[in-house]
Order: C-alpha cells, then sequence, then structure tokens
C-alpha cells in the first residue's frame, strides 16, 4: 500500500509540472522578457523536482524489504515410503487335473461354487478296476487265513518253517495288490485340494479326459491374497518380515494395510533385485490374481523429527544447502538469516532436517528465492 501512495504521489507531481498554468503562460514570460516571474517559475519547478527526488529515493530504500510467507518449525512424525508396482496372486489357484484317463462319468461341480477342501468334483470311469478290487481282497483273505493257520502250527512246532515263510510271503504280496489297485481307483475321483470357488468348467459329463495344458476346471481360493514385487539391491536389510505397506488397488479405489511376509534370498543379476512377498487381507473378496497394486513400504521412520518443504531448500556456489530463516521476529516482521542445513530423506514434498534447525526457528517459505541474508521480511 505504501508504494501504491509512493506511486499515486510521483504521477500527481510529475502531472502538476506538465501542465499549462492559467495565471502563468512560460512562453509568455519569455516573450515579455519578465525576469522576475521567469525566476518565480524556476524555483517553483525546482521544488517540485526536489519532491519527486525524495520519492524516489524512498522506493530505492523499499527494494530492500520482501513480502513472504514464513512457519514455524515443529517436531513431527516423518516416514519415508519406498513406491513400487506389484502384482496381486494367491497360492491357492490351480488347474485341476485327471490323473486316470477315461470317460468322465460324474461331474458335479459348476462354475461359481463354493466347495471344500476334499469335496468330490467329479469320478472319471475306472474301467473294471473296481471289480479287481474285489477279486484281489478275496485273495488276500484267503492268504491271510493260511498264513493264520500256518503260524499256529509252527507256534505248536507242527510243520516246516518254509512253509510258515511262504504263507507269510503271500499274504504280504496279497495285501500289496490290494493296495495298489485301490491306490488306481482312488484316482479316478477328482477331489478339491484345498477349499475355493470354482471359476471355470472346462469339461461336460461324458466326455473323454486326460492331463492337458487346460485342465478340467480352475479352483480359486481368494481368503489367502498376497503382493508379489522385486525390491531393489539396495533396501536389502531395511525389508524385513512384518514390515508394513500400503497396498493401493487403483482399479478398486482401496487401500489395504498388509504385511511383508517373505523376503528373498536370491539376487537377480539381471535387474540386481530381490523378491518379496506381502499379504494382503481380502475381507470383500475383491481381490483378484493379476491385478496391479502400488505399494508403499516404509523403510524409514522417525517420530521426532524436523521437516521443511523440499521446494524452500536451496543450494550456494560451495554446494551447502541452505534455507532462510526469520530473525527478530514480530507477529508481521523480521530480518532474513540464511541457516546451512544437512538434509536426510524426502517423502511426500517435504524433506528432513538431521541439522541446522531446531523448534523455534521460524523458516520462510513463499519468497524464499527472492531475498538475500539482512533483508528486512514482511509476513
Amino acid at each position: 500500500m505504501k508504494k501504491l501512495f509512493i506511486l499515486s504521489t510521483l504521477s500527481i507531481l510529475l502531472f502538476s509540472c506538465g501542465k499549462k498554468e492559467d495565471n502563468t503562460n512560460i512562453d509568455t514570460l519569455i516573450k515579455s522578457k519578465n525576469i522576475k516571474e521567469l525566476q518565480a517559475k524556476k524555483a517553483l519547478i525546482q521544488a517540485d523536482l526536489t519532491k519527486i527526488e525524495a520519492a524516489l529515493g524512498t522506493i530505492d530504500v523499499k527494494k530492500e524489504e520482501a513480502l513472504v510467507s514464513v512457519l514455524a518449525v515443529k517436531d513431527t512424525v516423518f516416514s519415508h515410503y519406498l513406491e513400487i508396482q506389484g502384482n496381486v496372486n494367491t497360492k491357492e489357484n490351480i488347474l485341476v487335473q485327471p490323473e486316470f484317463q477315461g470317460t468322465l462319468v460324474e461331474l458335479n461341480v459348476k462354475a461359481g461354487q463354493r466347495v471344500t477342501k476334499g469335496q468330490v468334483l467329479g469320478r472319471i470311469d475306472d474301467a473294471g478296476l473296481s471289480q479287481q478290487v474285489a477279486s484281489l481282497e478275496n485273495q488276500y483273505a484267503l492268504a491271510k487265513t493260511t498264513f493264520e493257520r500256518q503260524k499256529n502250527l509252527w507256534n505248536q512246532k507242527i510243520g516246516s518253517e518254509i512253509q510258515y515263510l511262504q504263507a507269510q510271503t503271500q499274504m504280504i504280496s496279497a495285501q500289496r495288490g490290494v493296495a495298489q489297485i485301490k491306490a488306481q481307483l482312488s484316482k479316478t475321483v477328482i477331489k478339491a485340494p484345498f477349499s475355493g470357488t470354482i471359476d471355470e468348467v472346462f469339461v461336460e459329463k461324458g466326455q473323454v479326459v486326460a492331463p492337458s495344458p487346460q485342465g478340467l476346471m480352475r479352483i480359486v481360493n481368494l481368503g489367502n491374497m498376497y503382493v508379489s514385487t522385486s525390491v531393489p539391491e539396495t533396501y536389502i536389510g531395511k525389508l524385513k518380515i512384518g514390515t508394513e505397506v500400503e497396498v493401493l488397488l487403483t482399479s478398486l479405489g482401496k487401500t489395504y494395510k498388509g504385511k511383508v511376509r517373505q523376503v528373498g534370498s536370491f539376487l537377480n543379476p539381471s535387474n540386481r533385485s530381490f523378491s518379496i512377498e506381502v499379504s494382503v487381507p481380502n475381507p470383500e473378496n475383491l481381490l483378484r490374481p493379476n491385478q496391479v497394486a502400488n505399494l508403499k513400504i516404509t523403510d524409514y521412520l522417525s517420530k521426532k523429527a524436523i521437516v521443511v518443504p523440499t521446494n524452500v531448500i536451496q543450494e550456494d556456489g560451495q554446494k551447502n544447502k541452505f534455507v532462510y530463516i526469520a530473525t527478530n521476529a514480530t507477529k508481521t516482521t523480521g530480518i532474513a538469516k540464511k541457516v546451512v542445513v544437512i538434509v536426510g530423506k524426502s517423502s511426500n514434498s517435504v524433506t528432513e532436517i538431521l541439522s541446522g534447525l531446531s523448534t523455534e526457528d521460524i523458516i520462510v517459505t513463499e519468497g524464499a528465492n527472492t531475498i538475500s541474508e539482512g533483508m528486512k521480511l514482511n509476513f
């Protein structure tokens, strides 16, 4: 406001010097050779010029002042994040394959159905294996009875040892034959390997099936989700199991709280990184395998830090980082002082100051690039 007033005064003075006087005209005075009036006119103009020079001098003084914004330094919690992209996955996401080739005689599920671990999903024709099981079980029963009788005789010192051993061998062989054929028969029954949801079914009842890249169906469990990604080797030792992570799913517009559950022990030589897994809760079942996630991993935390806006930190010719603070400060004015600082990590447009500032300092936040040390500050 003071500058506007001074400029307005200058404009009025200049206008006053340039306008034509009603009572006295300079040209008329010259023609009339009225020396006395000319001298009076000269004195009047010189007085106006003196006022103008004084006003200009006032403007020059005001150039040593600056209008700025300031902020009082306070202790605060400062966190530094590693921001990196990853993919959502689940360990329980598989294609169910048949272990036995044949005709699919039962198909008990459909897409979208919830199943439990061990539930029968379908059956394949056993091609007569069940009849073989019955025959071998009869043989085993006979061999077992023969062995038990031979054992009783042997205990009574009746018969030879070779007869006893032959009966025992026949019984064991028959027992193993039954177990083997039952194991083959069990492969005709398709069971759920874990609890989850049938995502897709690729076959129909009556179709001849065999192991293939497509499989019979896909089963997915969304209750054990995690995000996998690779981290630069510079963070070895900084990331540990249990480290908290913010997981942002841009496709959902949601942020989840996760934790590092696995840290890789192998360093990829091609990109100098190691893998991590971050467990993510999925209470609403909105997460899906292969979704893109943005991770914010806390790798540094200070509960009592001095931070300043990053854009107020400047660098001088000696590569020193510095900020301006207001000394002798009142509510509206102060004196600019250059303070060299040592900076730490930066995050979210603020930087931690390790030394150089205290909680009693008032830093210049806006207008810092236009001031110099000793300048009067108005705020």
